[in-house]
């Protein structure tokens, strides 16, 4: 079985980031840069996209396949007797809230950002739909028109009228295209993940929901707080919205290591 994708740097404690959307880890370079130097960032790649892959027949993901590919590098990486934090953002963050229910040996710590795992919601069958629009809008009028109705689903706002002209991609110039990729083969399949509940509270101690500040008030902000309080978990807030990561990268890696920091000991033991 080929090894999962993903790229080493810094040193230190392992930390495992898991990008979102279709999972290119494009534009998380100035995140890493600010966190090598405290941490050793491992960077999953599930899709291979950044490393020769794009443009290659791509099927519907699972996140699962995603959780153990991401297991599988933490294995390559771990030192005998360590253990990782995680980070996920967006579709990265369902992805790891998976790994943490399903593979939680040898996990630290997970920091979720805006994991759009919507279904926990009392209303989240309507959101679900919401994002399956976002598809069948795709298919219709293009990737503008689509990002348009996801930015209004994500943050409450009434979808605007389609525009007139939009075009979808063809087969070919949709493989060479990340966004299309994730509105094609993981928006709707993500966003019908039922995270394991039961699981991710018993391992509430090694788990921290988060959103951005930007986002109160918006759809995943309120997602991330009420999975917290589902699952009993710790609520943080990071700098700027859903796309913090790349908006802020120097300020959103000195919250996550701030949220990490109390829990950075190397020298204590694996959690039970």
């Amino acid at each position: 079985m080929t090894e999962p994708h993903h790229d080493v740097r810094g040193s230190g404690p392992v930390l495992l980031i898991i990008p979102g959307g279709a999972g290119h880890p494009m534009g998380l370079d100035p995140l890493t840069d600010a966190l090598a130097d405290r941490f050793t960032v491992v960077t999953y790649d599930p899709l291979g996209l950044a490393h020769g892959r794009l443009g290659e027949p791509v099927e519907d993901q699972r996140v699962e396949e995603w959780s153990d590919g991401a297991h599988r590098v933490l294995e390559a990486v771990l030192p005998q007797g360590e253990s990782a934090y995680v980070f996920g953002t967006s579709s990265g963050g369902i992805v790891a809230l998976d790994l943490l229910a399903r593979h939680p040996e040898r996990l630290r710590h997970v920091v979720t950002h805006e994991a759009p795992c919507v279904g926990v919601l009392p209303d989240g069958g309507r959101h679900q739909a919401m994002f399956r629009a976002v598809y069948d809008t795709y298919r219709a009028a293009g990737l503008q028109a689509a990002a348009t109705r996801l930015n209004a689903t994500l943050t409450g706002q009434e979808p605007s009228p389609e525009p007139v002209g939009g075009q979808p991609l063809s087969r070919d110039e949709e493989l060479l295209n990340p966004m299309a990729l994730f509105l094609t083969h993981v928006l709707r399949q993500f966003t019908t993940y039922p995270p394991d509940l039961a699981a991710l509270t018993d391992s509430r101690s090694r788990l921290t929901l988060a959103a951005g500040s930007d986002s109160r008030g918006h759809l995943l902000f309120r997602t991330a707080e009420f999975l917290a309080d589902r699952s009993d978990s710790r609520f943080v807030e990071f700098p700027g919205g859903h796309v913090g990561v790349a908006q802020h990268p120097v300020a959103f890696a000195e919250r996550l290591v701030r949220t990490l920091a109390p829990l950075d000991d190397r020298s204590a033991p694996l959690p039970g």
